[in-house]
């Protein structure tokens, strides 16, 4: 059995292979571990309030899974606004830390009831003013992101010496500037990121008092990393460390907004492909499966390594790991280990439940895989 997928997951895995005739390509989530995972988070920050990045995996049965007291959502768009207006979610429990939104989502957001919001431009505090006005603003920060799989602290984020000016712009559009936000990254691996962030936010946060203004919210976005082919720092460990800073760097007022994804879902994954094809191109040995980095898998070629198994006892081959299409560029992985499996037979890719099903396309007609709750 592999080390990152637990014996109560593989069992279920197993079982429904061998149960099912589901055509492949299918994401298998296990729900037990998805609550599991839910119920960790935030469990060592003191006045936190936990927001589930939807964006992670969106699916509506995952969704209607974390309806659950204590957990609200993070969104992004109409499309994810949709899905929880669906299953009835009030908008008290939905926050968007989106710091560029569309003015059409904006609207929708704010005609729903959702009154907080993310911004680090004036262009979107004036949108804001105007589609949402006196909402609940709080600035995205830009903090580095050194040692995260999968960055994000160039698109987004300013510099502390520009916030407070961007926080009384707000509050002079007769918005209601109530808090600051960062990301170290996600699948962050460096429990330093979260240090360094604080104390950017905490200058921050003294200036704006300074200024006359009196925030109360701390959204430390996510980050948290889940276990791919390595592991990792634990929840206990990074968030003992954020109460402690959280405590010595700000007023005991503040409450934490956390916005996990990755780490509720990542790990209750199971991605389950079939191989479709093998071949020997000037001596590198390639393997190629029904699921690529159109529809499903588009974190490989951004840095994230999984781990693949199948069922064959044949001898190991490192192989080129492709997807089905027909771009050069559906290429998965390199150099990935594997006992050479026979056409048809199932290759199964671990710690898979996130941005995989929420990043895939039809490109090329191949469908968008489904996800099924076990």
């Amino acid at each position: 059995m592999p080390d990152s997928v637990r014996p109560s997951t593989w069992e279920k895995v197993l079982n429904f292979l061998a149960s099912s005739d589901e055509s492949t390509p299918y994401l298998l989530v296990d729900k037990d571990v998805v609550e599991e995972k839910a119920s960790l988070m935030g469990r060592g920050i003191r006045n936190c309030r936990v927001y589930y990045a939807l964006k992670a995996n969106p699916d509506i049965g995952i969704a209607r899974l974390l309806d659950r007291p204590g957990m609200n959502f993070e969104i992004a768009s109409e499309g994810e606004l949709k899905i929880l207006a669906s299953l009835g979610i009030g908008p008290e429990r939905i926050i968007s830390s989106n710091p560029v939104k569309s003015p059409a989502f904006i609207r929708q957001a704010a005609a729903y009831g959702v009154e907080y919001f993310a911004f680090d431009s004036p262009a979107e505090v004036d949108k804001l003013a105007a589609h949402a006005p006196g909402c609940k603003v709080y600035v995205r920060l830009a903090v580095p992101n050194e040692g995260s799989e999968w960055p994000l602290s160039k698109k987004f984020g300013i510099e502390p010496d520009t916030a407070v000016e961007l926080l009384l712009y707000a509050r002079d559009r007769d918005l209601d500037p109530v808090g600051v936000t960062f990301h170290v990254g996600s699948q962050c691996t460096n429990i330093y990121n979260w240090s360094t962030a604080l104390d950017k936010v905490s200058t921050v946060w003294s200036s704006a008092e300074d200024a006359g203004l009196r925030l109360g919210i701390l959204n430390i976005g996510g980050g948290y990393p889940i276990r791919y082919t390595r592991d990792v720092i634990d929840i206990r460990s990074i968030e003992e460390m954020i109460d402690t800073l959280v405590s010595r760097k700000f007023p005991d007022h503040v409450q934490v907004h956390l916005e996990p994804g990755r780490s509720v879902v990542g790990d209750a994954g199971v991605f389950v492909t079939s191989v479709i094809g093998k071949a020997d191109r000037g001596g590198v040995d390639w393997l190629y499966i029904d699921a690529g980095v159109f529809n499903g898998l588009m974190e490989s070629i951004g840095g994230i390594k999984y781990e693949y198994v199948v069922g064959s006892r044949a001898a190991t081959r490192r192989w080129t790991l492709a997807g089905p299409s027909c771009d050069s560029f559906d290429v998965i992985a390199h150099d990935v280990e594997l006992p050479e499996p026979m056409i048809g037979d199932r290759l199964l890719i671990l710690s898979a439940g996130a941005y995989t099903i929420s990043y895939a396309s039809e490109f090329n007609g191949f469908p968008i895989p489904k996800t099924i709750l076990i």
